[in-house]
């Protein structure tokens, strides 16, 4: 009989978003762009309001680690699915700011009408109608007095009935009460079974990749500078697109430009140029590939875990060490020189628009090649020249 490679339990809101709060569960989405629109924020709190479910969170443990003085520890829970209805409930309830698909903080704002008991996004005409709330946020600081909030209301609309007032507000603080299951997974599990139990449970059919996983991995570990790494990926890939957001990002994310990688990524600013435009994906398999002589970004995961192959233990030196080799890969990746010479090659062999390319994963692995030449010190002409043969010969085939 196969044992059963989950567990499901009922946790309220309240102690989801606690959780959240201190990192036991990372969720690496509030450090990447929030894809919901406002909309379905507010139809989000009006399903709690009414008590209507809101589906399961998956959540996947990292694999506990042994450290060096021979103790273990346990690693954080990873939030797989569920990343946008924590978000949106961190950020309407807590006054958390989300960034935007422009990489742009902004508050998302819900209003409640009490004695309607309707839901709207905050606008500014809801914000000068007194039959609203114009934040629900208000309702849920730890300061909140409910009563002096029910007499400021019905002192601002005469005839309300107070009674019926403070039972709806009373109503709307109590979905924190609510109670989501949380569905864990085996901590033992390997990346492409989690996977799998991803797309089987996930309503709406969506893969959740390898390199997905790979993206929540390095940004739930703050130990060795994985917040920062993630960012540098995300970053690099919108700059390699939109030049101009370079300055958004040192208006919105001082933290980050005072790090290493923020001067790595500056020459992208005077760099108008679509023939290679990496998503995330294929940064993490040309750095991964280039620094660690392996093909499978399941394999990335493992060793981002502390994974030791050979004894099938999980090692806080390994993981350590992991990451300090995806961090030098995504710096040559990111590197002006490297990434320009690539460039200046796939054009002397006649594909100067990306048009004429066919395939992302070509140019990928015509990276991997220049990246491997040059720690191997092949000779520059040599390799340009092996280089040219070889992503000429992929295109051809």
């Amino acid at each position: 009989m196969t044992s059963q490679r989950y567990s499901v339990t009922p946790h309220p809101i309240e102690t989801l978003l606690t959780y959240v709060k201190s990192g036991e569960i990372a969720i690496p989405e509030i450090q990447r762009p929030f894809v919901w629109d406002a909309t379905k924020v507010r139809n989000l709190l009006d399903s709690l309001y009414q008590g209507y479910p809101v589906g399961y969170l998956i959540v996947w443990r990292n694999p506990t680690v042994k450290l060096k003085d021979g103790a273990h520890s346990a690693g954080k829970r990873i939030l797989i699915d569920g990343q946008q209805r924590i978000t949106a409930l961190m950020a309407a309830l807590l006054e958390r700011e989300v960034l935007t698909k422009d990489y742009e903080t902004v508050r998302i704002r819900i209003a409640f009408n009490p004695m309607e008991e309707k839901f709207e996004v905050t606008n500014p005409a809801i914000q000068k109608d007194t039959l609203w709330i114009s934040d629900i946020a208000e309702l849920f600081s730890p300061t909140a007095k409910l009563l002096q909030i029910t007499k400021a209301y019905a002192a601002a609309n005469a005839g309300v009935d107070e009674d019926e007032l403070f039972s709806n507000l009373e109503k709307l603080r109590k979905i924190t009460n609510n109670h989501v299951g949380i569905i864990e997974l085996a901590e033992d599990l390997d990346i492409e079974t989690v996977t799998e139990i991803f797309i089987r449970v996930n309503s709406a059919g969506t893969e959740l990749s390898q390199a997905d996983f790979a993206m929540s991995k390095i940004a739930a570990n703050e130990n060795y500078g994985g917040n920062h790494l993630r960012k540098a990926i995300d970053y690099f890939c919108h700059l390699s697109i939109a030049p101009d957001f370079y300055g958004r990002i040192k208006a919105n994310d001082p933290e980050f430009a005072k790090s290493e990688f923020f001067p790595k990524m500056a020459w992208l600013k005077d760099i108008n140029d679509d023939l290679y435009d990496p998503s995330y994906t294929d940064m993490l398999r040309v750095a991964f590939t280039s620094e660690f002589k392996r093909g499978k970004l399941q394999d990335l995961v493992a060793l981002l875990s502390g994974r030791n192959f050979d004894t099938r233990q999980y090692e806080a030196a390994i993981a350590e060490a992991s990451f300090a080799g995806l961090k030098k890969g995504i710096l040559n990746f990111m590197n002006q020189t490297h990434y320009e010479r690539l460039t200046m090659i796939l054009r002397s062999a006649g594909f100067v628009t990306s048009a004429l390319i066919g395939g992302q994963n070509t140019i990928n692995f015509a990276y991997i090649i220049f990246l491997r030449g040059r720690d191997e010190k092949i000779p520059a002409v040599d390799l340009e020249r092996l280089v040219r043969r070889w992503f000429v010969m992929t295109m051809l085939t």
